[in-house]
């Protein structure tokens, strides 16, 4: 694909996150990553409804805005140090959801409750050590955090989900969304049990190895 193409995804994706609630306004971001050494930015502080092709921004892994007089999203190093951390994470999404929004606001990790979670997202969910938003601090904790599972909570803030493409993305970002809320649910009527190591992993293997056409 073009630069045009990978951005009119990343619009695509803009309109998708305001349909779902999973932001207010401005806020949150999304990237695509498009090679080895670039990737597509929402930029800083523009209302997703009015952004076209044109607003978002290419940069590259060093920080440098390549090719557009837009300023990228003041977390553009959170991205870039998760694409470059990751060479599996293909995009990259920041949302601001309300019930995973609860679990980072109080500072608690999203255990493995559920098999969708730990199927789709990994053995559970840690939130990051508090940083600055936009600071080099705040991305290499959020990295630290995510480790090789798919999504993060950011203290106070947020959450970030990856995928090997949007559309993966959006699934994890999804399925966070759901486990923080039936977690919070299942705590008014009970104490949520979490799953064990052994048993995330065999999940993990059947559907890698096993589930769906293989």
């Amino acid at each position: 694909m073009n630069r045009d193409e990978f951005a009119s995804l990343v619009l695509d994706a803009c309109k998708r996150m305001e349909d779902r609630d999973m932001t207010v306004g401005t806020w949150g971001n999304i990237s695509v990553r498009v090679d080895d050494e670039t990737f597509l930015i929402t930029p800083s502080g523009m209302s997703y409804g009015s952004l076209k092709i044109d607003d978002i921004v290419m940069a590259d892994m060093k920080g440098n805005t390549i090719d557009n007089k837009r300023k990228p999203s003041i977390e553009h190093a959170l991205h870039r140090m998760i694409y470059s951390h990751r060479p599996d994470v293909g995009a990259v999404i920041h949302t601001h959801p309300q019930y995973s929004t609860a679990f980072a606001i109080a500072r608690k990790d999203i255990p493995a409750v559920s098999e969708e979670l730990v199927q789709i997202i990994g053995e559970g969910v840690k939130c990051a050590e508090y940083a600055l938003p936009g600071t080099e601090e705040l991305a290499a904790n959020v990295v630290s955090a995510l480790g090789y599972n798919n999504a993060a909570l950011l203290a106070n803030h947020g959450a970030v989900c990856v995928g090997s493409n949007l559309s993966d993305a959006f699934k994890v970002a999804e399925v966070l969304e759901k486990s923080a809320k039936t977690i919070i649910m299942a705590t008014i009527i009970g104490t949520p049990k979490v799953i064990s190591h052994d048993e995330c992993l065999k999940m993990q293997d059947f559907v890698k190895n096993h589930y769906g056409q293989k």
